[in-house]
């Protein structure tokens, strides 16, 4: 059986209202610091724009976790874990680079005297340590340094884990809350890992320098969420600083802002162990009064120890022997409760297979109708659309055919035509070209009598010459040349 604690210190002040630059929430990079709740759900009812979530990084590494106000310079609550108790570091204080330029590289916190001019507008959602010097305000942290070990205790020193308090009310909540956790919530916690720390402050009007808010009161909510668990809460004044008032989980979040919800399901308020909160109270009185735990100023209380051992070993063997009886029924209900459990698993998924058949053979009905139609419609748009193309064609070759025949008649009747028309024109040249012929065959006779009559003179006279010609030979041959000289 899982229930849980709770436990607050408030301090009044003043209440109120400051101004800042809207930066809305991001959910993408807080999921990491989901561990810091239980349930991983962080609390819900803050849903102001200027509300930021923040998961404290140092080292690459979620140390914590914090819902910051932009509006309020502030946080409202840091969600961690306890891990060691340790004497506080050096301060060297750091700022979330993201809050000012979420466009910056800077996906972690850094110191703010390495900052530089590396982050835009910086300071103008987020206090600074200026905003601090000379106002008489400590930088207070919500998730205390002490409450913590190495990485985890540097990365508190943040200026988003820190709110204004007085140099003595600084002092009162560390010692307080150091206490409380260590002596009164740990031991009674069967789990430590399971003990988760919300500490949280409520903005009044005061503002440090115009700028930063004061808180009107500071709170812490633990949460057991282990076997055997419980639930209380405590209250912490500002007039008396000595004085604790005890609360519940309900009446912590009626404190806060409409509709918030700290822990899950209240983290078991409603089924805690009596005994194990009536111890805690014990020792938170102790604390109240300033007393050492364990011990006490009152001379009676130290008289009874071992009256007070006594009680406490009855009340142990009484819880002994009822847990060894009311186990076998308890194990008996467990089983009844799987029984149950698995038949109406078994009812369900037998309801769904059942409904997915049917549904998955109605669907493939309609899927093939659909397809049947479809098919059907598009064979009947392709008939439709074929009909008018199928005619447009029918209709070009009819008028192909018919220039085709009419190609061939002018070519016939060309034909036909083109043998008389030749014949009567060589017909009718004929005499043009016979009476045109005439003075050139007389030319021609002419010039051919002509030539023969001067081809008969000149074979005459080449005749006659031959014979000359002989006759001068032969005479010179056979004549004597004296009587030829005489």
């Amino acid at each position: 059986m899982k229930t849980s604690i709770v436990f607050l210190l408030c301090i009044s002040v003043f209440p109120g209202f400051s101004q800042g630059r809207v930066v809305r929430e991001d959910e993408t990079g807080f999921a990491e610091c989901n561990v810091f709740f239980p349930g991983q759900v962080p609390p819900e009812g803050y849903t102001e724009p200027f509300h930021v979530k923040i998961c404290q990084q140092y080292n690459k590494e979620p140390r914590f976790a914090t819902l910051y106000s932009t509006k309020d310079k502030i946080p409202l609550y840091s969600a961690f874990k306890f891990t060691k108790s340790a004497q506080s570091e050096e301060e060297n204080w750091l700022v979330e680079p993201q809050i000012d330029d979420p466009e910056n590289d800077l996906h972690e916190m850094v110191h703010e005297a390495d900052i530089g001019g590396t982050v835009a507008n910086l300071g103008a959602n987020q206090a600074l340590t200026s905003d601090y010097v000379g106002s008489g305000y400590e930088r207070g942290l919500l998730n205390p340094s002490l409450l913590n070990e190495e990485d985890f205790q540097m990365a508190t020193y943040t200026l988003t884990n820190a709110v204004p308090l007085s140099p003595a009310l600084s002092k009162s909540w560390h010692r307080d809350i150091g206490r409380v956790v260590e002596q009164a919530l740990i031991p009674h916690c069967s789990q430590m890992d399971h003990l988760y720390l919300l500490a949280g402050a409520i903005p009044s009007s005061v503002q440090v320098k115009g700028k930063v808010s004061v808180p009107e009161s500071l709170w812490l909510a633990a949460c057991c969420d282990a076997p055997e668990g419980w639930s209380l809460g405590l209250v912490k004044k500002i007039n008396d600083e000595n004085s604790l008032a005890d609360l519940t989980v309900g009446e912590l979040e009626n404190q806060l802002l409409p509709g918030v919800h700290l822990f899950k399901g209240s983290c078991g308020e409603d089924k805690q162990s009596q005994e194990k909160r009536e111890a805690i109270l014990q020792i938170v009185s102790q604390i109240r009064s300033g007393e050492q735990v364990g011990k006490s100023n009152n001379p009676e209380t130290k008289d009874r120890p071992e009256e007070k051992n006594n009680n406490q070993e009855t009340s142990g063997w009484v819880r002994s022997v009822a847990g060894i009886i009311a186990t076998p029924f308890i194990k008996l209900l467990e089983l009844l409760i799987y029984i149950f459990v698995e038949l109406v698993k078994f009812v369900f998924y037998f309801l769904w297979l059942v409904v997915k058949r049917v549904v998955g053979t109605i669907l493939d009905v309609v899927y093939s109708l659909w397809n049947g139609m479809v098919s059907y419609l598009k064979a009947i748009s392709m008939v439709l659309i074929s009909i008018p193309y199928d005619v447009g064609r029918v209709i070009i070759n009819i008028f192909l055919g018919f220039l085709q025949i009419v190609r061939d008649v002018v070519s016939l009747t060309y034909r036909i035509l083109s043998i008389p028309v030749g014949f009567i024109l060589h017909l009718a040249a004929f005499p043009y070209h016979t009476i045109c012929a005439i003075p050139s065959v007389l030319k021609d006779v002419a010039t051919g009598i002509g030539g023969t009559f001067l081809l008969v003179i000149d074979a005459s006279a080449t005749v006659l010459h031959g014979f000359y010609y002989l006759a001068c030979h032969i005479i010179k041959r056979f004549v004597p040349k004296s009587f030829s000289d005489d």
